[in-house]
This record gives C-alpha cells, structure tokens and sequence, in this order.
C-alpha cells in the first residue's frame, strides 16, 4: 500500500532531494550540475543507483545511496553499457529493453527502501527511467519530472523519438505516428510489465508508465528546438542545458591552418571506429582537420590508423573546443547537440541509436543540421554533407539564432530555482491524476 503523502516542514532551501536516472554520463552529468545549483541553495541531494554508478560522481560533492548489490556487482554497470551500446536494430533494441525493464525491475524492490531511509522530501525523476516516478507515488512523496533529452510524452501529430521522421500533418502522416506508437508500446513491454507488476503490489491506480510530473517538469531543451505538439501537456520548464559554472581548460595544440571538425560519437558509441575513419578521410579531403573525441573506446593502433593527422584524444572539454570548429559530425546525443547550439557550430548528425533519429530530425527542421541516417552512410554522402554544412551560410544563421537564445540562460540555475518553488511547503504533495491531459498510445 502506498504511504502517506509527505508533509515537507522547514524551509523549501532544506529539503533533501533523491535522484533516480539511468546510469550513463549523458543523464548524471546534466543532474549532477543541478545538484550543484540546489547544494548551493542549502539543499541535500542524493543520488540512487547501483554501486558502479557512484564512479560517474567522483570529483562532485553530492551523496550517494548504493543499491541492488546482489543483482549488479562490480562490472555490471560496464555490462550494461555494452548492451547499450550495440542497441541498434531489431535485435539490439529488444536486449537493450530487456537489460533496461531489468534494472527497473531492481529500482522498485530495493530503492524506496533506501529513499525512505534517507528521509528524502522530494525525488528527481529522470523521466529515462520510468521507476523513478513510480516510486515516489509508491512513498508517497512529491516528484519532479527531468527531462534531459527530448520530450517523451506522446503527441497524434509528433512522431516517437526514436525515429528520424518530420512532422507530417496529412491523413496518412497521422496513420503512421499512430501505427508507430503501437510499435513502440510493443517494443517496450518488458519495461511496461515490470512497472504494471510493481503498481499493482502498491496498489497504485492510473498508468504506471506516467514518468511527467503534475507539479513540474523541467527540460534542457531549449523553446522551439521541439516540434509543436497538439495536446495540453504537463508543466514544462525549458531552462536550457544545465552545465557546470566551472571553466573548461582547452589545451589545444598548434594548428596547421586547417579549419576544425570536432567529430563525437558519444560515450557509448565512441567505439565505432569505421564511422571515426570514414570521418577523417572526408575530413581529410575536405581540407579540414578532424578533431575527434572517442571516450576512451578506441584503441590506440585504431588512432594511429586514423587518415589525415587528425586530433584525437578520449575526451575534450567539449564546450571548449566547440568554440574552436566550423562544424560539427555527432551522433544526436542531446547534450552534444546543446553544446553546438550554444557555440553556434552547425552539424552533420549520423544518429544511431536510442532518441538521437528524433533530436537530428528537429535539427534538420530547425535548420540547424544535415542528417545522414546511418544505414544511408557513405563517404560520399558525409562527404556531401560536411561540405553543405561548412559551405551554405544559411547553417550558420540557424545555429545563431539557438546561441543567441541560450547564451542569456543558466539552465542548472533556472531548473534549481523552478524546483525550490514548485517543493516550497505551501505546495500540498500531489498525485497523479487528472492534473493535466496526457495521450494514450493508441490516441
């Protein structure tokens, strides 16, 4: 049965926060700059995961609550990465959910324990990991919802993020979101039946898989980079990308008059070393200098066998160098494609995996991007690509017009100061319910 909805008493600057996110750098560092704006304030934050993720908080001040020891000891969080990591296609993506309603699966049985422990007043949701919200409905305890990609909730008009599709408003665009919702909903069953299981223990009533909050959500997505949607939706504070106050040092070293393309596959993709080589060489023959990052995922005879004396190191200090390049060749990774827009660089997107489909298809639209879908990838057309972008101005005026934007925003600060006020104790802790419209996946 659930518990009593908490009462938090004392001022809104002591409240102790628990966080629940999937376990990857791309979702614990943007929060970790939250819990830093929020510690700033007098607040306690704690994050809650298994043991291998507290390595993703070293160096930072917040706590830390380890759970699920006998389900995932030391090695498993690289495991699972792994399996991230070769998420794509059909078969990737089924034993990527299945691995994900996994680790679910142990968040509901053993984190509200650790919460209630802690005696957190208020849990920050990652709505990528759907326990989170179900969780803090089980204890009884107001939640925010932390959206560090795109929005996920469901739109008749916005296609899945998972896809690279546009907004296609004809009677026939509409049939395929809808039959793609479906999908979809099929595809992550093994998540859905884990939160089912675990409401019904509660006793929870309404949809388990609600991850938005109806007191607040708060997204790194920055206004008019999503597509426009058809429903009233939840509460949404678009506070831009939360960073780090701290200065980056770029050590870089001395160029060839080349210009410079910074080139990131991400912390889990980084490995793909055919990608990393088909980039150089089109770099190579575009007369500019690959500068990538591989997140310590290739080997070193992998960099030594990279053409055209590119930059390679595991990381940059990407904020750094963007300010550095003339473009951009990513993956979709939410918070690379931030980080371009905030240094104007227009961008080359080849996404592989997970939302990246659907962050390349809002930046085509905005105008910000070329796309290359990856199984569309050759020389020739990254080739094609990285000359549009760094040849046609228009690219250039897009991502300007994002910079512009998010320059005047500290979105850890923002974020941090629409939470104290949404928890302030004159707040009564609220429930799911009929706070706001949502849409069914069958609409």
């Amino acid at each position: 049965m659930p518990e009593a909805p908490a009462t938090i008493t004392g001022p809104a600057a002591a409240l102790h926060f628990a966080v629940i996110t999937s376990p990857v750098r791309g979702h614990f560092n943007p929060l970790l700059a939250l819990a830093n704006a929020l510690q700033e304030r007098g607040c306690r934050v704690t994050f809650v995961h298994i043991a291998d993720a507290e390595a993703l908080t070293r160096g930072t001040s917040v706590d830390f609550r380890a759970v699920g020891a006998r389900r995932y000891p030391a090695g498993a969080l690289r495991r699972y990465c792994e399996r991230l990591a070769a998420a794509s296609g059909i078969v990737g993506t089924v034993r990527m959910v299945v691995a994900t309603a996994r680790l679910c699966n142990m968040l509901c049985l053993e984190a509200p324990a650790a919460i209630r422990a802690l005696g957190a007043d208020v849990v920050i949701a990652d709505v990528a990991e759907p326990a989170g919200a179900l969780i803090a409905r089980h204890l009884g305890l107001r939640f925010v919802g932390m959206i560090t990609g795109l929005p996920l909730h469901a739109d008749p008009i916005v296609p899945p993020p998972f896809l690279g599709w546009p907004v296609d408003l004809s009677p026939r665009g509409i049939r395929h979101i809808r039959r793609a919702y479906r999908v979809t909903a099929a595809l992550m069953s093994p998540i859905t039946r884990v939160l089912r299981r675990h409401a019904r223990s509660w006793s929870l009533p309404g949809d388990p898989g609600q991850v938005l909050s109806p007191i607040l959500n708060v997204a790194q997505c920055p206004p008019g980079l999503d597509f426009q949607r058809s429903l009233p939706g939840p509460r949404i504070a678009w506070c831009g990308p939360f960073r780090s106050n701290e200065s980056e040092q770029l050590d870089l070293p001395p160029g060839d008059g080349r210009p410079l393309v910074f080139c990131s596959l991400g912390t889990l993709q980084g490995g793909r070393y055919k990608i990393f080589h088909m980039i150089a060489t089109v770099c190579a023959e575009l007369g500019v200098r690959a500068v990538i990052a591989h997140c310590g995922l290739l080997t070193d005879a992998e960099v030594r066998a990279l053409p055209g004396d590119p930059l390679v190191r595991a990381f940059w200090p990407q904020r750094a160098i963007l300010g550095h390049v003339q473009a951009a060749i990513v993956h979709g990774g939410f918070n690379t494609a931030l980080d371009a827009l905030a240094a104007g660089v227009p961008m080359v997107v080849v996404p592989i995996a997970f939302e990246q489909p659907g962050t390349a298809a809002r930046l085509y639209a905005a105008g910000a991007a070329v796309v290359v879908p990856r199984r569309r990838l050759t020389r020739g057309k990254l080739r094609a690509a990285l000359a549009r972008v760094l040849g046609e101005p228009s690219f250039k005026t897009a991502v300007g017009r994002f910079a512009g934007q998010l320059s005047g925003m500290d979105g850890a600060k923002e974020a941090a100061d629409q939470i104290l006020s949404a928890c302030l104790p004159a707040h009564p802790a609220t429930r799911l319910g009929s706070d706001y419209s949502s849409c069914p996946a069958d609409f």
